[in-house]
């Protein structure tokens, strides 16, 4: 037990707390407010408090609950909405009302509830940490794995069958010493990875939907990628499409200091959006983590913390697990509070001289593992990151930081963004370093041709940049014929294949097939029209077919009406045969 002795913001500092250790968790005066050590100088220590502060004074007693913050892992979490502190909001609500009190107490997960617990195993199975010992139906669309405790290790002494609460004993493991009961609620601290067996390089990619990140800039499933971009560039709404069509099986949304009604989109959108896989609303494989711009500002830190140890959790049972994280600009901005509150010596405009190593400790949790556990198992966590640099500019602390970490960069443009171009990801600054080591497995699962077509329009977009300069100069009417077919293939990447809607119904969502047809269409356009240029096709007579039209509204063709793409082809191959003929 301590004593307040210095209050700032949500720093407090207090004295007599020789006992507790760095990131333990403690209680604040008699509100019960949840804080969290810092730092540590003799019998000081410096406590971040996770709630508002305001009205405390010096004097107040500080209790150490002598636990780190820890994330209670359980059925129960799919579908729910937490804080950065992992208390479900609804609990919150019917508690205090719309405003959060301060010193309310919720558990993550509901301990009365029961669940039907089967058992996989049997009495005088060897187990280890990781093994599976039995499986709950969390709803229609996740299956929850009861798995043996990080640090246990022995033979199967009971194991039960039935409907049990989160706390109640469903297996007793004898370690050879003692015997040691196993239930369905595990804890971990935040700030702590959970353990695998070997981190795997990444081999295929994370399907989204997404025609210009699955084509130009792919994402591996385990990777990690940033998000940048201006205020109104679309990072928000390209993480809810992300969210919404990711082939991940899971997906974590931490909304970390972004405006509240932004995650009331999402709470609104996704219990009604039926996922394309289970047919299921998406709300059903999701985990809700909002630490919204009117919350505690320090308790943003742990809102990432919470959102990437839930995010393991699932992955650590085999599950393909996608986690958003918008924004970490907005998480960073807390560390700069807290560093600037707690005397420390600033880095560059403000930040912490850490900040860099903060980002890498986050980013760096995600990955393909192999799962703990006998067997061999594989389970991946992807993170994707978005960055609010001020004014959009990228030479600012955090983006920077974040560039040494990540592998995909997604740079949003605020020019494309005004031009309506969505998702306005600049195809001239972005990039994605996994694209090589994915090449073998588009060829495979796509086409052995989707790899030089993906070539193919970043070129024409490369020309199409360098000519765009001579066109602002001496206009369209100086370029030669050639020239000016290369302008139109890549307007028609740009508008007709880039440039996707994510409220329209069909436009929303492109599987990879409906891609490698669209890409060949506008691919194959672009050499037969150059061949009939070589043969004296005027070029006028080639950009004025009809089948230009027809590959421009291809992305509207339902997926289940793909054949219509084959003759869409077959009609252009035959329009632009008889413009040969006619010369």
């Amino acid at each position: 037990m301590g004593k307040i002795i210095k209050i700032s913001g949500p720093l407090i500092v207090a004295d007599g707390m020789q006992d507790v250790k760095m990131y333990d968790v403690v209680k604040v005066s008699d509100k019960g407010l949840i804080g969290e050590v810092i730092e540590l100088r003799g019998d000081k220590a410096s406590i971040q408090v996770y709630e508002e502060t305001s009205m405390l004074g010096t004097g107040e007693n500080v209790e150490s609950t002598e636990h780190p913050l820890s994330v209670e892992l359980a059925p129960g979490l799919i579908g729910g909405i937490f804080d950065g502190i992992q208390r479900p909001l609804e609990d919150l609500k019917r508690q205090s009302g719309d405003r959060i009190d301060r010193g309310i107490a919720a558990t993550a997960v509901d301990l009365k509830r029961k669940w039907k617990f089967e058992p996989t195993v049997k009495a005088g199975d060897e187990v280890e940490a990781g093994d599976v010992i039995g499986t709950v139906e969390e709803n229609e669309v996740i299956t929850h794995k009861i798995m043996i405790p990080y640090g246990l290790r022995g033979k199967i002494e009971k194991i039960n069958k039935g409907e049990f609460t989160v706390e109640q004993t469903v297996a007793v493991v004898n370690d050879g010493k003692t015997k040691r009961d196993v239930c369905m609620l595990q804890r971990w601290p935040v700030r702590r990875g959970r353990p695998y067996k070997e981190k795997l390089a990444p081999s295929e990619p994370l399907i989204t939907g997404q025609r210009v990140v699955d084509t130009l800039f792919p994402i591996a499933r385990g990777g990690v990628a940033a998000v940048p971009g201006p205020f109104g560039s679309g990072k928000t709404v390209l993480q809810h499409a992300l969210a919404k069509w990711s082939d991940a099986d899971i997906i974590v949304y931490v909304g970390c200091g972004e405006r509240g009604n932004e995650m009331t989109d999402v709470l609104n959108e996704f219990p009604e959006l039926i996922d394309p896989k289970t047919n299921q609303p998406l709300m059903k494989r999701t985990v809700l983590i909002a630490n919204t711009s009117d919350m505690p500002v320090a308790a943003r830190e742990a809102s990432i913390y919470t959102g990437i140890t839930i995010a393991e959790y699932y992955r650590d049972m085999g599950y393909s697990v996608a986690i958003m994280a918008d924004s970490t600009s907005r998480w960073a901005e807390a560390l700069r509070e807290m560093s600037g509150r707690l005397q420390e010596m600033p880095g560059e405009e403000g930040y912490p001289a850490y900040l860099g190593s903060r980002l890498a400790e986050f980013y760096e949790r995600a990955g393909t593992v192999k799962i703990l556990g006998n067997g061999e198992r594989v389970g991946s966590v992807t993170a994707i990151g978005a960055v609010s640099p001020p004014g959009g500019d990228m030479s600012e602390p955090v983006s920077q930081a974040t560039l040494r970490i990540v592998k995909v960069y997604w740079g949003l443009s605020s020019a494309l963004a005004y031009k309506r171009h969505f998702p306005a990801i600049d195809w001239l600054v972005s990039y994605s370093l996994y694209g090589d080591r994915l090449a073998d497995w588009f060829s495979a699962n796509v086409d052995a041709q989707f790899n030089s077509y993906r070539a193919e329009i970043s070129r024409l977009l490369q020309e199409e940049a360098k000519l765009e300069e001579i066109v602002r100069l001496v206009g369209m009417d100086a370029l030669s014929p050639r020239d000016r077919l290369t302008m139109e293939a890549a307007k028609s990447v740009r508008e007709d294949y880039l440039h996707q809607n994510s409220f329209h119904e069909i436009d929303t969502y492109t599987s990879l097939k409906k891609q490698f047809k669209m890409l060949t269409l506008i691919v194959d356009w672009y050499a037969q029209a150059l061949r009939a240029l070589d043969r004296g096709v005027d070029v006028d007579r080639i950009l004025t077919l009809p089948c230009r039209e027809q590959i421009g509204r291809a992305k509207y063709i339902e997926e289940s009406s793909l054949a219509r793409l084959d003759e869409i082809h077959a009609e252009m191959t035959e329009q632009i045969a008889q413009l040969k003929e006619s010369e």
